[in-house]
């Protein structure tokens, strides 16, 4: 009898990937167990809302970007006040979750970018700012609001102060590293430290004084009479009632240390140390 060959099914599979069940192989459709909850969307540190908030600031300073230039090259209208103060805030925003999460990962949340910190008194301010820069540029285009002519100057003043404000800012949160928190801690944990060096060891409250100047520079460069008074008021209320606070928290945390500190170095900020 001639010898005959029946091929056996093999029980191995041999299914080819892309007929396989993808509730067994996708790991695109499968949660990792061991993926932390924080980082889902609706969580504190949800990557679809950080890259959505970065996405969306990214576009808007490109846009300020481009409105700025094309005002500029085009016209001699001052409306490119109004983009120029939507490049710094989107540039601040950004700088402030960068940084956090630069040098402080652990805490770095969505809140991080502080779009919506003291809401919504914060987007109330600068909304009257846009509005104030608007109305006058349109309807006031040849008004001189500064007195003896001093606009240029004041304007000049202005990207100056917007410039180190923001510089000094981001500086002091890098340098601060885990020191540094958007909210004023209540309990010193084993990563806070008495930061002395370094740009802390020319102003006491660096990341203050560079906000402070910053919002006061913004004012200045769109030409908000107004609004420059109303910031300067609100700005030295708000870190008047911070800094107290803070300090007697830190003189908590690190007693005499803090209390020479303190001492030594000065705000920099008109009647606030």
């Amino acid at each position: 009898m001639a010898n005959s060959f029946v091929l056996q099914p093999d029980h191995h599979d041999f299914t080819p990937p892309y007929l396989s069940n993808p509730a067994r192989h996708s790991p695109v459709l499968r949660e990792p167990e061991d993926t932390p909850k924080a980082f889902y969307p609706g969580q504190p540190k949800s990557l679809s809302g950080i890259a959505l908030r970065a996405f969306c600031l990214g576009m808007a300073l490109s846009a300020s970007i481009i409105g700025i230039a094309s005002i500029l090259v085009f016209t001699q209208s001052p409306i490119w006040r109004v983009p120029f103060f939507l490049l710094s805030l989107s540039t601040f925003h950004f700088l402030e979750f960068w940084t956090t999460a630069e040098r402080n990962t652990a805490v770095a949340t969505i809140d991080s970018f502080l779009l919506t910190a003291n809401w919504p008194s914060y987007a109330i301010a600068h909304s009257a700012a846009f509005i104030e820069c608007i109305v006058v540029t349109v309807f006031f285009p040849n008004r001189h609001w500064a007195p003896f002519n001093s606009d240029r100057l004041l304007l000049f003043a202005g990207l100056f102060l917007v410039s180190v404000g923001q510089a000094v800012r981001s500086i002091a949160m890098l340098h601060a590293g885990a020191s540094f928190n958007h909210k004023i801690q209540t309990r010193r944990a084993q990563s806070h430290l008495l930061v002395t060096t370094g740009i802390y060891g020319w102003l006491r409250h660096p990341s203050y004084f560079g906000f402070f100047y910053w919002g006061l520079g913004t004012q200045l460069v769109l030409g908000n009479t107004i609004c420059f008074v109303v910031y300067s008021a609100v700005l030295f209320k708000f870190f008047q009632n911070r800094i107290k606070v803070e300090e007697e928290k830190l003189v908590q945390f690190f007693g005499d240390d803090y209390v020479e500190y303190r001492k030594r170095v000065g705000t920099l900020m008109p009647f606030l140390g």
